[in-house]
């Protein structure tokens, strides 16, 4: 397992930069979208993959990359155990808010319940970005809203698409990260790297 350090991970035989995502895809009416993965309860490495694996099924959902995934320590409520996350890149022609009630379907499938808020969850799903799509309802808040603040969202993020710009802000991921406490990301470690998504669990150790 491997930690951040402020300027990148300590594993200086990982590649970082995996190649530009940009936020849109050529075509107009397919979009790149940013989906952030957690789990605390159960299984959590079968949570994730469940996860994804569902949302491949979809035939309107294409996956483009997912990142590594990382143990990180609990952020609002603390009195509970910690997370695996992710986070993944798509195409896809859905809406952003089908995109929504798509993974809440999923997280639905999957069991989750939220007792307390920011509490224990077996399955997270959470919408980060939708092309370069700014969005304030009722239901829906693009890009999500605590992105800027998270350790557990951005390095993931940067691992697969540093250069990604937040429409809001204007500022690239790997700004955005470097603008955070680095004493916070010693609790966010990758846990395992590639390919941990279809069943091979490639430590950090074997990369």
């Amino acid at each position: 397992m491997t930690g951040w350090n402020g300027q990148g991970f300590e594993d200086k035989n990982i590649t970082h930069h995996q190649g530009r995502i940009d936020a849109e895809t050529d075509s107009s009416q397919s979009f790149v979208a940013f989906i952030g993965i957690g789990s605390n309860i159960g299984d959590r490495l079968l949570n994730c993959r469940e996860a994804i694996h569902s949302l491949r099924a979809e035939s309107s959902i294409e996956i483009i990359k997912i990142s590594s995934l990382y143990e990180t320590a609990p952020v609002g409520f603390l009195n509970q155990g910690p997370f695996f996350n992710a986070v993944l890149a798509i195409g896809t022609t859905l809406s952003p808010e089908q995109l929504m009630r798509c993974c809440q379907a999923i997280e639905s499938q999957l069991g989750k319940k939220i007792e307390i808020p920011k509490g224990p969850r077996t399955i997270d799903l959470d919408l980060l970005f939708y092309g370069k799509q700014i969005i304030t309802s009722a239901d829906l808040t693009l890009p999500h809203p605590e992105i800027s603040n998270r350790h557990f969202v951005l390095i993931p993020l940067f691992e697969i698409a540093p250069d990604l710009v937040h429409p809001s802000f204007l500022l690239t991921i790997d700004t955005l990260l470097s603008h955070l406490e680095t004493r916070e990301a010693a609790d966010v470690i990758r846990y395992l790297g590639q390919n941990w998504e279809i069943g091979r669990e490639v430590s950090t150790e074997e990369l």
